[in-house]
Parts: C-alpha cells; sequence; structure tokens
C-alpha cells in the first residue's frame, strides 16, 4: 500500500488526510498535538509531532514515503517546499506561499520531482479551468470571484476564516496584481469594490487580491483578475483598520515596549475569526472567461456552491481545497503523471484524462461546478 503524509492537521490537512486515509497509508504530521489527537483516534491515521522550522527532522520523516502533501501556512509553505524537493518526493502543496514557485523548477527537475502547487480551490481549480480552456480557445478575458463564508452573519466582521488567519491577513495588504490590456498592473487589495449576486446568498462585495499568481507567467490573455467575495460591509472595516495603521509591520513604541501593529491586531482579530469545528459556512466561486471559440465569441460561466457537510463535520472550504489536492495526488499514486519540475494547475489541464478525473472525483464527493455557455 503506498504511504502518504500530510504536513499540517490544521481544517485543511485533517480533511486530506481523512479523504485519503480511506486507500492509502496516511501519516498526519503537526507541532499542534490537539490535532493529531483528534485524528488519530478518530481515524486509521498515524501522527507525528513536528516543528516544520526543523529542516534536518523534517527531511528524515518523510525520506520513507511515497508522497508528501504540503498543507502548512503560507509563511513556511516556500521553505518546506524547498526541503521537499531536496528529499527528492513527489509533492502537492496548498499552502498558498507569497513567493514565486517556479524559482524552485530547476531544483525540482534537478531531483526528478513531480511538484504541484497551488492545488486548492482558487488558486487551484480557477487555474485548471482557465488553463483548460486556453488550450482550447482564444481566452481575452478571465475573471475569478471566489470567498468562503459563514453562514451565520454576526457583525462587524461577517466573517471566519476557513484556512490560516495569517494568510487571511495578507490577502488583506499585499498588492494585488492583474493583467489589462496585455499589462500587469499592481492594484491595492480590497480595491475596486464590485458587487454580485449569487442564489442562495444574496449579495456580496468582491475586491481585489493577489489570486492571479501563476496564471501571470504561464499565460498571456490580455485581461485577468482575481477578487475574494466577501459579505457587504467587511471592506470598510478592513480598510479602517488599515488606513489607521493597524495592519502594519513597522515596529513602534508603545509605552516604551517595542511592538508590531499587525502583530497585536492578529491577537484580537484571530480568536473573533475562528472556524469553530462545528461552525456552518460555504464557499462560493464564479468564474467568467470570455474569448473567441471556432471563430465565435463565447462566454463561459462556471458556478460553484459548496456547503458545510453536517455528516462528517468537514468544513466546505476544508472539501473544496483539499479534495482538489487529494484527486491530483491520486492520480500521481496511481503512476498516471509523471512530468517533473513545479506545475501549478493550469499547466495540469493540458492532460484531459486527469482534468476529467478531478471533476469526477470532485462529483463523489458532492462537490459539484456548474457550467454554462454563451454564445454571442
Amino acid at each position: 500500500m503506498k504511504s502518504i503524509i500530510v504536513l499540517g492537521a490544521g481544517l485543511v490537512g485533517s480533511a486530506i488526510a481523512i479523504d485519503l486515509q480511506k486507500k492509502y497509508k496516511v501519516t498526519s504530521a503537526d507541532i499542534n498535538q490537539k490535532n493529531l489527537n483528534y485524528l488519530k483516534s478518530n481515524y486509521n491515521i498515524n501522527t507525528i509531532e513536528i516543528d516544520f522550522n526543523n529542516e534536518d527532522a523534517l527531511s528524515e520523516t518523510i525520506s520513507v514515503y511515497d508522497l508528501v502533501i504540503s498543507a502548512v501556512p503560507g509563511f513556511l509553505g516556500y521553505k518546506t517546499l524547498e526541503r521537499v524537493i531536496r528529499s527528492a518526493k513527489n509533492v502537492v502543496d496548498i499552502s498558498f506561499f507569497p513567493e514565486d514557485a517556479f524559482e524552485l523548477d530547476k531544483l525540482a527537475k534537478e531531483y526528478k520531482v513531480t511538484a504541484v502547487v497551488d492545488c486548492g480551490v482558487a488558486p487551484g481549480m480557477s487555474n485548471l479551468i482557465c488553463g483548460y480552456h486556453n488550450n482550447l480557445m482564444n481566452v481575452l478575458n478571465f475573471e475569478c470571484y471566489v470567498g468562503g463564508l459563514p453562514k451565520l452573519r454576526i457583525l462587524p466582521f461577517q466573517y471566519k476564516a476557513p484556512f490560516s488567519p495569517v494568510d487571511v491577513i495578507e490577502e488583506y495588504t499585499r498588492p494585488a496584481r492583474i493583467r489589462e490590456n496585455g499589462k500587469i498592473l499592481s492594484k491595492p487589495a480590497l480595491s475596486e469594490r464590485e458587487y454580485l449576486y449569487f442564489d442562495n446568498i444574496g449579495t456580496l462585495e468582491a475586491f481585489n487580491t493577489d489570486g492571479l499568481r501563476t496564471l501571470l507567467k504561464t499565460t498571456q490573455i490580455p485581461n485577468m483578475k482575481e477578487k475574494t467575495l466577501r459579505y457587504p460591509g467587511h471592506i470598510d472595516i478592513i480598510l479602517l483598520l488599515r488606513e489607521c495603521g493597524f495592519l502594519s509591520e513597522k515596529e513602534i513604541d508603545f509605552n516604551g515596549n517595542k511592538i508590531i501593529p499587525l502583530q497585536f491586531t492578529s491577537k484580537i482579530l484571530f480568536p473573533q475569526w475562528k472556524l469553530n469545528k462545528n461552525d456552518e459556512e460555504f464557499t462560493v466561486m464564479r468564474i467568467i472567461i470570455e474569448g473567441i471559440e471556432n471563430q465565435k465569441e463565447v462566454k463561459y460561466i462556471y458556478n460553484l456552491f459548496d456547503y458545510y457537510d453536517i455528516n462528517t463535520g468537514i468544513s466546505s472550504m476544508a472539501r473544496t481545497t483539499g479534495y482538489t489536492a487529494t484527486a491530483v495526488s491520486n492520480f500521481i499514486l496511481e503512476g498516471k503523471f509523471e512530468e517533473k519540475g513545479v506545475l501549478p494547475p493550469e499547466l495540469l489541464s493540458k492532460n484531459s484524462e486527469l482534468f476529467n478525473f478531478i471533476f469526477q472525483y470532485l462529483e463523489e464527493r458532492k462537490i459539484f461546478y456548474e457550467r454554462k455557455k454563451i454564445e454571442k
């Protein structure tokens, strides 16, 4: 039986381990013993307590596994991926680190490693869908709107973090790269507010975030943007915090003590944003692709609405993110995909068998992407 180690036992990492333990020998590794105890007590999952900053311990730990899945927070992601590659292990990564993954492409090829990065919902499925259509038609415009939101709207934030809160804060501060008329532009995070209506939800507000990532390098689509969705009113609250300096990483003096405002703010916000195990939430995504296909103007619209699984207690964001990664992991472990190097999902879409396999795999887990085609 093939063996897998999942680095990270948070909401998404745990969902990945639980899904894969049905078919493979799975080990979950984390520094959080409480999360590990839950997995070990309730599922056929081995556990290892480890500090991912200890590179020697990490290399030794992963050495005996057939596949590594990295579900660590973004600030640990790049160094962790580099260490996994240097250990010559195939890896599927959902850490969504801010660094350029292609910096490790040469290293991955040198070590003959398949390293699939950004393998979640967005980035992830959004990349896969974009790449698929970009291979078949002349795409002129790509838009992705995505968010994970709680069912229960509690003021003032109306928000719970379905993944690492540290990474959420970074979405609100890191400039967003988009492409307009063939040129890559940098826009402030939280900028260019839009309102969109969704069935079963109502109106949500969208704002620029830096989610295009590898698509800016792997495609030449002239117009591209990615926006995050929140309940109306969320943007103004975060803008107030940001403009008043509460999200600043610049050290300040407070009564003779040196503090970093972002660390202080995070300490206050994270307990309020914590998504507890039984908190009901949903994931919503809309992808719009416009261009020329068979000499006709066409528009494709993909809609995803996925809800918290009451039966398993697994969050929607964990499902939609984690099961994309487990689908790809299955394909690799079955020996059906052996390309080497750093590979974001849009490059996987060239393999039509893999593309169809992922959608089928998700549908088996009750995750459905509705597609509509409009010919102009």
